[in-house]
């Protein structure tokens, strides 16, 4: 997997409780941030998905779709 480095900054709570689950789990605090924020674009995907369904946005059935990418 490739990686990148990123400098961000983070209110001192955020910091603290990163630390916090860092020692108390024995991880990298960069895995933990990573994690995260893969668990947060999930929720975000949800969220794009219901506005785009409330916004009466074209739907595919599972078929159309593998019907789409020869499947």
């Amino acid at each position: 997997m490739n990686t990148v480095r990123l400098n961000i900054t983070l209110p001192a709570s955020l910091n603290e409780e990163i630390n916090h689950f860092s020692e108390e789990l024995n991880e990298k605090k960069s895995h933990i941030i990573a994690s995260a924020l893969e668990m947060y674009f999930d929720y975000l995907d949800i969220r794009v998905a219901e506005k785009r369904l409330h916004n009466n946005e074209p739907t595919f059935t599972l078929e159309e779709v593998r019907k789409e990418l020869g499947l």
